[in-house]
């Protein structure tokens, strides 16, 4: 019992000190919405300047303190400064990235500067030992709980009491409002950026006499901090504070009591991360931007013929290389198959995931198996550390489920490092007897040796042609069916699964292939030598992958090859050594400052830069909507005949009633109106409907089934399809591609086969006459962004009308359009019932347009239905004057 109580109260010190760091980057996220990575390193350069003038330069301990604390708060305001507010309106992957550089350029200054070994650096605090309840325990312990509680307190008084505090909380609801009310946005995040880091590299120097003084150590901290400030939801410090505690007293315990598993202990923070990131969703709200732009993709067309020339080229210069190129262009390659991997899951399905590496050395770790315990030979251990890690990659794909961008980006980092303590550092699990890693031999391919050791040439031609491979197999994805839905995931995952786009498999293939991809870079890594060294897959080189792929091109295929060069101990470490010899052991900090050049400069990456460069504007497409097909042509195909049906429709956010009660119908080749003041409940009464609230209740029938229960997508394929009022278009799409995501119905293999055959076939008739009817004939190769206002409503409509759906809910399709576009609009949907037989249910303020165009009209006030009936009815109604027309005479709609 004493045990259990001495750990508990070495956890609490631990704890205390985890709370310490989380407390700098609630900070940080409370001033300027930014999660940042950086902030461990930033605590870490603290450290080292105070232990540098202390140890080495004699300067005393308060002082070298007071420097390194002041260092910490300068290089976050530079941070601010020259990094992250020239990101302000970029994608949240950028600022995201920005910070991830940060990273990059700090710990490689410090490993060039201090190397990478541990300092044990004694502290100031008083050691002596004190007994409490029988348990003896350093008085230290007790001095870091003490000044976590009083950092927590004066910190909860700072925000709550003063008026910067008040200012960080008008900034964090609504920056525009408080810029408005006289607040500087700016000003208060440069501010918390202060605070934050100087509280980071405060945190870090009492720390350093508990975990010692190393690069490592102090940078992978972010983990425990990350957990303990997802606990306290950014915001609250005295529940930060508890969630850092318990993560302290559970780890302490089960460094104690459950030593026999290798890892446990350090797993803790991914655990308490998984738990409150499962649990809660998206439980940090993201500080976005009207002007938020994700990175620019390729269109994955592949030029047999230069491919040809370049494959062979490659080839030729391997045969020809030297043992220490060919031990180059390996590195290059592999690294390029890393970042193919993040391109899948982050440049196209918009998953920011930074388990690369580790998925990487999961790949390995199974072949290397294979291979050693079973005797495989290289192909067949091959194919099992890739198909392998597939599952692997799935399970790293769940939370993406239910979370996305930074948080997404948390829980796999987590993920990763512990699968890193528990598997890649368990000496059990990762070493053959009298081996430093898991003994596989020398490797032969289909009988010819293809040892790295021995013939470096000949393994760098192997995985030479598994790349090209790897890249082809990418390119058919990103120009097939699959593609564009994993494209349309990341640009709009509302809109997706409102054209019936299943997200969650979406997101769990692009999770899948990235896996293999990333496997089949691992096991080349691992396969080089005669022993699988899993310390070569450190869970935080996601970090610098991640970097590198945007720096060649987050969304290109030709990225991971630029972006590759500017790693150590590849092709552009060579060459550096060439023009200044030791360049390359400069090259992570020299890629650090490209990373941060990239993002202020230039985000689509170096692959945009020289893809655009001289490249003629594309010849326009020639008309592929035949003029002369009517409307009512005998080769469109009218929509399936299935009346709407809700009834008792209700939802609830919290204590206020959005819907009370509301039932109507929609009939094949029917208008129906719904109409009613500002915040009557329309909107919400479409989104139930569709499945997008969860708070509804009441039933949705479409023709003899039930859709209550539905999800979305399902709903949508079922035959429900909707506009939104806010557009919700692919922006990173053409229009063509836009009514290929809402008509393409992939078969139950189509994810296989478009890894080989990239599925394509022409629009389907009634789409071809939608888009003529709709006017978008001469814009199908337009990017969305090109569109004026009146063209995205009418994509809108007309990519919704793709989906073939037996009803249509459009939500204010008319808001923005003058008066001669909208009479021209009321002229489509008449048609869209009429001669199409859709059912359609129309939200519109434009009264003058619902009373023109539907058949039925239903009104709503504060959520409840108060008429309906024809449009000479709804007019006449008293209780319509009374609530929605006021004084209006009900000519006044005539």
């Amino acid at each position: 019992m004493d045990d259990v109580l001495r750990f508990a109260l070495l956890g609490l010190g631990l704890g205390a000190l985890y709370a310490l760091t989380a407390h700098g980057i609630v900070l940080v996220y409370r001033g300027s919405g930014v999660l940042n990575f950086a902030h461990g390193a930033i605590g870490m350069a603290g450290a080292y300047v105070q232990w540098e003038l202390a140890a080495q330069h004699g300067v005393p301990y308060w002082p070298a303190t007071a420097c390194g604390v002041l260092t910490s708060a300068v290089l976050g305001v530079l941070t601010h400064l020259l990094v992250l507010r020239p990101l302000r309106t970029a994608s949240s992957l950028a600022r995201l990235v920005g910070t991830l550089a940060v990273f990059i350029v700090l710990t490689a200054i410090a490993v060039k500067r201090y190397g990478d070994g541990l300092e044990l650096v004694p502290g100031k605090l008083p050691t002596k030992l004190l007994t409490i309840a029988g348990a003896t325990v350093s008085e230290d312990r007790v001095w870091l709980i003490g000044i976590a509680v009083a950092a927590t307190v004066l910190l909860h008084l700072l925000y709550k009491r003063t008026l910067f505090g008040l200012g960080t909380s008008a900034v964090a609801e609504n920056e525009g409002a408080a810029a408005s009310l006289g607040w500087s946005p700016d000003l208060i995040a440069t501010g918390n950026w202060a605070l934050g880091s100087a509280l980071a590299g405060l945190t870090a120097i009492l720390i350093v006499p508990v975990i010692g003084l190393s690069v490592t150590g102090l940078t992978t901290l972010l983990l425990s901090a990350l957990a303990a400030a997802l606990v306290g939801r950014f915001s609250s410090f005295p529940v930060t504070l508890a969630g850092g505690l318990i993560i302290g007293v559970v780890q302490s315990e089960l460094t104690r009591f459950g030593s026999d598993v290798t890892g446990l202990a350090a797993s803790v923070p991914f655990l308490f991360i998984a738990l409150v990131l499962v649990a809660r969703g998206r439980a940090l709200p993201l500080r976005g931007t009207f002007l938020d732009r994700l990175p620019g993709l390729g269109t994955g067309k592949v030029r047999p013929l230069p491919l040809a020339i370049a494959v062979v080229a490659g080839l030729s210069l391997v045969s020809l290389a030297t043992p220490l190129w060919a031990d180059a262009i390996t590195t290059t390659l592999v690294l390029s198959l890393i970042i193919l991997s993040i391109i899948v899951v982050t440049g196209y399905a918009g998953q920011v995931s930074l388990a690369a590496y580790a998925l990487a050395g999961t790949g390995a770790f199974l072949a290397g198996h294979a291979a050693a315990d079973w005797g495989w030979p290289f192909e067949l251990a091959l194919l099992a550390g890739v198909l392998g890690t597939v599952p692997i990659g799935l399970l790293f794909a769940l939370p993406a489920v239910r979370t996305r961008g930074v948080n997404l980006a948390i829980i796999t980092l987590g993920l990763g490092t512990t699968l890193e303590a528990m598997v890649f550092q368990n000496t059990d699990l990762s070493t053959t007897p009298g081996s430093d890693g898991i003994a596989v031999g020398k490797q032969t391919l289909f009988g010819i040796s293809i040892s790295g050791v021995d013939h470096p040439q000949r393994y760098a031609a192997v995985v030479l042609v598994l790349f090209v491979a790897a890249t082809l197999v990418v390119a058919n994805v990103r120009r097939s069916r699959t593609g564009r839905r994993l494209i349309a995931v990341r640009a709009n995952e509302r809109a997706a699964a409102a054209l019936g786009i299943d997200v969650r498999a979406a997101k769990l293939y692009a999770f899948g292939l990235s896996a293999a991809i990333a496997a089949l870079a691992g096991v080349l890594t691992g396969f080089r030598s005669t022993s699988v060294v899993l310390s070569d897959f450190a869970s935080f080189n996601s970090i610098t992958a991640l970097g590198l792929a945007v720096i060649g091109g987050v969304g290109f295929l030709v990225g991971p090859l630029f972006g590759a060069t500017f790693a150590a101990g590849t092709v552009g470490a060579r060459f550096g050594d060439l023009v200044l010899p030791g360049l390359s052991d400069w090259m992570p900090l020299i890629g650090g400052i490209i990373l941060v050049l990239t993002l202020v400069g230039n985000q689509d990456g170096i692959a945009k830069g020289l893809g655009t460069r001289g490249r003629k504007l594309p010849p326009k497409r020639p008309e592929t909507v035949p003029k002369d097909v009517p409307l009512a042509a005998p080769t469109v195909t009218r929509a399936a005949p299935l009346p709407l049906q809700v009834r008792d429709l209700t939802v609830r956010y919290g204590g206020v009633v959005a819907v009370d009660g509301l039932s109507f119908d929609v009939g094949p080749g029917q208008v129906v109106g719904l109409i009613g003041p500002n915040g009557a409940g329309k909107t919400s009464a479409i989104d139930a409907v569709t499945g997008f609230t969860r708070a509804a209740s009441g039933s949705v029938r479409l023709g003899d089934r039930d859709a209550t229960r539905l999800p979305v997508h399902r709903r949508a394929a079922a035959g429900l399809s909707r506009s939104f009022q806010s557009l919700e278009l692919f922006e990173d799409m053409t229009v063509l591609d836009n009514l290929y995501a809402a008509c393409d119905r992939p078969g139950r293999w189509a994810y296989l086969t478009d890894l080989v055959r990239p599925g394509s076939r022409p629009l389907p008739a009634h789409v071809l006459v939608a888009v003529r009817e709709f006017g978008l004939q001469d814009s199908l190769d337009r990017p969305v962004g090109d569109l004026s206002y009146g063209e995205r409503r009418l994509l809108a409509i007309a990519r919704a009308v793709a989906a073939s759906p037996s009803v249509l809910l459009l939500d204010e399709p008319a808001a923005g359009l003058s008066d001669d576009e909208t009479r021209e609009l009321a002229h489509l949907v008449r048609r869209l019932a009429e001669d199409w037989g859709m059912g359609v249910l129309l939200v519109e303020h434009d009264v003058d347009m619902v009373m023109s165009v539907c058949d039925q009209v239903v009104v709503l006030d504060f959520g409840r239905r108060i008429c309906a009936g024809t449009p000479e009815e709804v007019r006449r109604d008293p209780a319509v004057r009374a609530a929605y027309l006021g004084d209006l005479e009900p000519e006044a709609l005539a």
